[in-house]
């Protein structure tokens, strides 16, 4: 008995000896793998990763930068969806201090009524929000770097698909105390519009993209009327450019040969230009034909391939051709600037070509699908089954945005025009300026440029892009396609600084369902071919009716004769076949759709369980064969 108590007071011992040991080794990997960085992001698109424009502007920062975040965490009625996002973007920016060779430093503050952090958060321009509970929330942050400062008020959890831009955006800002500078020609009020004391309209605010430009660069707006531009200009940007006169389309292309970059936005119909008559179209025909483009202005696309579904004027929904909702299939995923984006709305747009003699590398950014063709301008206003009834897909791609680059020629040869230029005896006494000399006429480009055309301007219009509401005393702004991040890009691209563009547009945090769009797709493509079918029959038999009705006598006139209703009865016939095979293809869209649901909800039900219980089984079997 004696032996058997002391085996199992060794067995006892043992036991909890061992199950010190374990704990410290537990306690040992803790301590060891605290230090280490372990960290695995299984997104598709690295959402929870730094790009590698992040990483390379990280990598050269100069000056040291600290990144202040002000979050009421203490709150405790703090709303759900700004406490996950907080948490989401404080963990993110940990991120930039990993990476950054010691030069990024976040420090978190939690400013509480009547507290020093409150006084700091005011004292850096953020604003608290009171809540309806009577608590008040700040979530901003500040960069900080020697004598430069960024602000961001409030962080926006609709706009978390920027967060990675929006932060670097400020790190870079704070190295420097100049921003770049663009210049813009509009015939469209992009930067607002005074109160009109006659109409009482009231003040109209800048363009968002203005807003967000401004962020970055000096923006500058360039009046209709002036005959020179500063080549001193990081970009230059022309927004429905119409009867540019010829003096400025002069200083355009001496900006060019100087080696600067453009941006041209030009509309076959625009629809927010105010002007009556045919003055909807915009072009830059001389300095084209130079840069080895073309448009025509009369022209705007259909594309049934990537129709969009808008509310008509008798509030009815259909698929309008001329309003092009561009996919990922439109984008040019080879190109830095369109690289990661995925949707594009363009308003009534237009189409560039390369010609013939273009000497200059030509690259399509935005094209329309094989289900496009040109129609005339005027078109755009009827209605999808009016433009349905004699489409003809052309069967190719147009080219709805284009980037050029070389070293281009005058669209001048003969040197200013001569309508602008000064009488020569006026010009000899006009006394130069100061320290000023007449700028040199350029004939041939002295480096490279880039010029990029993009045939419509309505794309920058904000109801084409963003959502605006007022939460809680801030406008919040939500994006919800692509537009303004292809500007952005572009501009990153053209004024310098190419490593924001990798940034900028790093995937979607809500994934669409693409297999359900596709058979969408598919469907409307058989139901376009049968409704224009349709159409025909309607078109043939209206025309026998007619045929019929003349070769009446005039006692006949109100009397249906035999042929015509045997016509009639002959089209109801057709038309009952057809809109069976309508209902048919929309039945079959249905069902597919329906299989597809039941397909992923087993998935999402069952799936994980059975592969749960298959490795439970396969152990028991393991273990039985084992014993």
């Amino acid at each position: 008995m004696k032996i058997k108590g002391k085996r199992v007071l060794e067995k006892s011992l043992f036991s909890a000896g061992g199950l010190i040991l374990v704990f410290l080794i537990i306690v040992l990997v803790n301590f060891i793998f605290s230090s280490v960085n372990l960290r695995w992001d299984a997104t598709e698109d690295k959402l929870y990763s730094l790009s590698e424009g992040t990483k390379r502007i990280l990598s050269a920062l100069e000056e040291e930068v600290v990144i202040k975040v002000f979050y009421s965490k203490s709150v405790v009625n703090m709303p759900t969806h700004i406490k996950n996002y907080a948490k989401r973007m404080l963990d993110f920016l940990t991120e930039y201090e990993r990476n950054s060779n010691g030069k990024v430093t976040i420090e978190i503050f939690d400013p509480q009524i009547d507290s020093d952090e409150e006084e700091w958060a005011q004292a850096y321009g953020l604003k608290g929000v009171d809540l309806p509970t009577g608590d008040r929330i700040y979530f901003g942050l500040v960069a900080v770097a020697a004598d430069q400062q960024e602000v961001i008020e409030m962080m926006d959890p609709a706009g978390e698909q920027r967060l990675e831009y929006d932060i670097t955006r400020i790190i870079v800002r704070v190295q420097s105390s100049e921003k770049p500078k663009i210049g813009i020609i509009s015939s469209l009020p992009v930067f607002g519009q005074p109160p009109n004391p006659y109409t009482r309209q009231p003040q109209q605010p800048a363009w968002q993209f203005i807003k967000e430009l401004r962020k970055t660069y000096a923006v500058e707006a360039i009046q209709a009327s002036v005959d020179r531009i500063d080549r001193g200009l990081n970009l230059l940007i022309l927004i429905h450019p119409k009867n540019l006169s010829e003096s400025l389309q002069f200083a355009v292309d001496q900006y060019v040969l100087s080696g600067g970059n453009v941006m041209v936005f030009v509309d076959p119909f625009s629809t927010l230009d105010g002007t009556p008559g045919n003055a909807k179209a915009s072009a830059l025909d001389r300095l084209f034909k130079t840069w080895g483009v073309a448009m025509d202005a009369g022209k705007a696309l259909a594309d049934f391939g990537f129709a969009t579904r808008i509310r008509t004027r008798i509030n009815e929904i259909e698929e309008n051709p001329f309003w092009l909702s561009l996919s990922p299939k439109a984008i040019n995923a080879d190109n830095i600037i369109t690289a990661k984006l995925e949707s594009i709305l363009m308003p009534m747009a237009g189409t560039i070509q390369n010609t013939a003699e273009s000497r200059y590398k030509y690259e399509p950014l935005l094209q329309s699908s094989p289900q496009s063709a040109l129609e005339e301008a005027f078109r755009v206003r009827m209605t999808s089954t009016e433009i349905r009834r004699d489409f003809k897909p052309s069967g190719k791609k147009f080219d709805l945005a284009v980037k050029i680059t070389g070293t281009f020629e005058t669209a001048f040869p003969d040197g200013k025009p001569p309508a602008e230029e000064e009488p020569k005896q006026a010009a000899d006494n006009k006394a130069q300026p100061a320290g000023k000399t007449a700028e040199e006429v350029l004939k041939q480009g002295k480096k490279p440029s880039t010029i990029i055309v993009v045939a419509d301007s309505d794309l920058l219009y904000d109801g084409y892009y963003v959502h605006k509401q007022n939460i809680l005393g801030f406008e919040i702004a939500r994006i919800f396609n692509d537009n303004l991040n292809f500007l952005l890009n572009a501009g990153e691209m053209l004024a310098g600084g190419p490593e924001l563009i990798s940034i900028r547009s790093r995937g979607k945090f809500e994934k669409p369902f693409t297999r359900v769009q596709q058979l969408e797709k598919q469907a409307q493509q058989k139901w376009l071919a049968r409704e224009q079918e349709l159409m025909k029959k309607v078109d043939e038999t209206n025309s026998k009716l007619d045929q019929l009705e003349q070769k009446k006598d005039a006692s006949q006139k109100l009397i249906i004769s035999a042929e015509q209703e045997a016509e009639i009865r002959k089209f109801q016939e057709e038309k009952r076949r057809i809109n069976k095979e309508l209902k048919k293809v929309r039945r079959n869209l249905r069902a597919d759709i329906e299989s597809l649901g039941v397909s992923v909800k087993l998935m999402n039900i069952f799936l994980m369980p059975l592969i749960v219980c298959a490795i439970g089984i396969a152990f028991a079997i393991h273990q039985r064969r084992k014993r």
